[in-house]
């Protein structure tokens, strides 16, 4: 929910009643008991034991001096707007931290909250690869939950709930709501659904907001209390005994299950992965540069493991900058809806260019790079050993399928199939006339709603002026002006209408021809043994392929591709085809304007490449007709 950074309006001092008031309502909803102070029970004063203890209880939850503010955000693929209230206090010894949330008159926890007040809420646990899904914003199914069953028992539906890794079992670091009654589940093989919605984790902006630092608070490494043992390697202890069938769960404790239900193997978190559901929403920053550092590093683990007999394990070097991009970076980024793909683009990253990503990774000791002249950068040697190299877990990928239209990143590895080598195209154009034109139709028993071709239009109108005996007694070959083709075909506006009105006559074919331009024009293109009436027409004038040749850096000249998609071809697959035919590097973005919802990608291919580019389209049953070169490379002489 709160992967975009929400508008928080200046903090205002929490009173001390209703810091008080707030804390109590705290301890009743989430059924909390009011610990007593042994001094003051020792004194006889059970009274004031209670009050210390709930004064002691208030303060952990809410300390003192704590401060509220009002905030709005937008969450879901909709971007509703959300509004409520953060709570905002310092624990001793650190800095101001949002320590709770209000959402609908519902108080939740931050993970700091809960680092400091352990068995506040049910703790769930999941392996930590899927932990890393749901730190970015994804929801957990049911599939993903692990040690269990059993689960906590009030772990019930629509109640707030914390989830820890199993590595790190006693650090809850997201914190959501359950969506079913996950205590009540016998077994988690084989289900499905939704278990738990996300609501705020370690890494989203409320745990990045504080006043003393720029970023958020470290999460330690064990804490005491939401584990039944009291240190890490007790808790590591204890998940072997019971991996062994030992029974160490220790009443009001969160049993964590055996080795099996804990999805140690891969097959059993692959299955766990695949229950993810993200929602399609645009990516912050950070995760974009995230995205494509763990892109760079799953192509070279690719390829070293892949290529063990060879010395560079595939690579040749050097690795132009847009190779990297196109070869080590598109194939291997997780896109799997729009938002996505408009989403992961270098533009969008902290670095902005291929070359400054590459400068990074040489800061990080995995290449080492060079600049050539022009301000191009070239990958020289890439560390194979380097501990980011040797430590990254690949992920998901979508599947590299023949798909209708291009742009979506796909997985390496696999033949291409590019069906749209073998296509056959067929493009029509129809016409819808306009309300104007709706005596002309109407009178002949023809709807305006209707499409029609353009030589389905002529009989129309012969038609109309045969029953009206527009024809000219002295010449068959013009028509006769009545007063509804006057109004609906000729306006008056310009010189040639003006002329034809005042002679009262006008050519037949003229007519029919000015009849037919009057029309809205629409499109379709049939592929195959498709016919008029599988498609559905779009409004507007045919669409075509753009070739553009510009120049770039001074004498650097590059071709690019825009508008494939409509003609049914993959994108991916025709710069995979340029880049061997054309034996220069491609790469593959998104259309500058185009919609999210349904992206245009453009390939931009190294030289002055249209005709290899034309051949490549013809292959795919694109007619010339259909394509605009443009050539910007041609400037004015001086």
């Amino acid at each position: 929910m709160f992967r975009k950074k929400p508008h928080i309006k200046p903090l205002s001092p929490l009173r001390s009643s209703d810091r008080r008031k707030i804390a109590d309502q705290i301890i009743v909803d989430f059924h909390l008991n009011v610990g007593t102070n042994e001094s003051a029970e020792g004194d006889g004063d059970g009274q004031a034991a209670v009050g210390t203890g709930l004064g002691a209880l208030r303060s952990s939850l809410l300390p003192e001096n704590s401060l509220s503010a009002r905030f709005t955000t937008t969450a879901g693929p909709e971007l509703k707007q959300i509004s409520g209230m953060v709570y905002v206090g310092a624990y001793p010894d650190e800095v101001q931290r949002v320590l709770w949330v209000r959402l609908e008159e519902r108080m939740f926890p931050t993970v700091y909250t809960l680092w400091h007040n352990p068995r506040l809420v049910p703790l769930l646990h999941t392996p930590s690869i899927v932990l890393q899904k749901l730190r970015g914003g994804a929801d957990l199914m049911t599939p993903g939950l692990a040690a269990g069953p059993p689960f906590h028992r009030e772990a019930k539906k629509d109640s707030i709930v914390a989830i820890a890794s199993l590595e790190k079992p006693s650090v809850p670091m997201v914190v959501g709501v359950c969506e079913i009654d996950i205590s009540g589940l016998q077994k988690i093989q084989g289900e499905k659904g939704r278990a738990v919605r996300g609501v705020h984790w370690d890494g989203d902006e409320l745990w990045t907001w504080g006043t003393g630092e720029k970023t958020g608070g470290r999460a330690p490494e064990h804490i005491q209390g939401w584990s039944h043992a009291t240190e890490p390697q007790d808790a590591e202890r204890d998940l072997k005994a019971e991996a062994d069938g030992e029974d160490s769960q220790v009443d009001g404790g969160v049993p964590l299950g055996d080795e099996s239900s804990r999805a140690h193997n891969a097959e059993e978190i692959g299955k766990a992965l695949e229950g993810i559901e993200v929602e399609d929403r645009g990516l912050s920053t950070k995760e974009i540069d995230e995205a494509f550092r763990n892109a760079f590093l799953f192509a070279i683990h690719h390829h070293k493991t892949t290529n063990k007999g060879d010395a560079n394990h595939g690579l040749q070097y050097p690795i132009p900058q847009s190779l990297v991009i196109s070869n080590l970076i598109l194939p291997y980024l997780p896109i799997f809806t729009p938002a996505q793909a408009s989403s992961l683009q270098i533009k969008r990253t902290s670095w902005k260019s291929p070359r400054k990503f590459i400068k990074y990774l040489e800061k990080e000791k995995i290449v080492k790079s060079k600049d050539r002249n022009g301000g191009e950068t070239v990958i020289l040697d890439v560390d194979f050993e380097d501990r980011a190299i040797l430590e990254f877990v690949p992920y998901k990928l979508p599947k590299k399928e023949a798909e209708d239209g291009g742009g979506r990143a796909t997985s390496a590895g696999g033949k291409t199939e590019d069906g749209s080598v073998v296509q056959q195209l067929k493009m029509i154009i129809l016409y819808r006339p306009k309300e104007k034109l709706a005596p002309l139709f109407e009178a002949t028993n023809h709807s305006v709603k209707s499409l029609y071709f353009a030589s389905e239009l002529r009989p129309v109108i012969t038609a109309y002026i045969e029953s009206e005996e527009l024809i000219s007694a002295t010449n068959k070959r013009l028509v006769n002006l009545n007063p509804i083709l006057a109004n609906a075909v000729f306006d008056g506006q310009s010189s040639i209408d003006r002329e034809v009105i005042a002679k009262g006559n006008v050519p037949r074919d003229a007519l029919i021809d000015r009849v037919v331009h009057s029309c809205s024009p629409f499109w379709a293109i049939l592929r195959g043994d498709e016919t008029r009436d599988d498609v559905k027409p779009k409004a507007g004038s045919p669409p075509k392929i753009q070739i553009v040749l510009e120049t770039r850096s001074g004498n650097k000249t590059v071709t690019k591709v825009s508008g494939v998609e409509a003609f049914y071809i993959n994108s991916q697959h025709l710069a995979e085809e340029l880049q061997k035919t054309c034996a220069s590097s491609t790469s593959v973005n998104q259309f500058v304007g185009s919609s999210p919802k349904n992206p245009v990608m453009e390939i931009l291919v190294q030289g002055p490449q249209k005709e290899a580019v034309s051949k490549a389209l013809e292959r795919r049953a694109v007619k010339r007709q259909w394509i605009d070169i443009i050539d910007k490379t041609k400037g004015k002489k001086k």
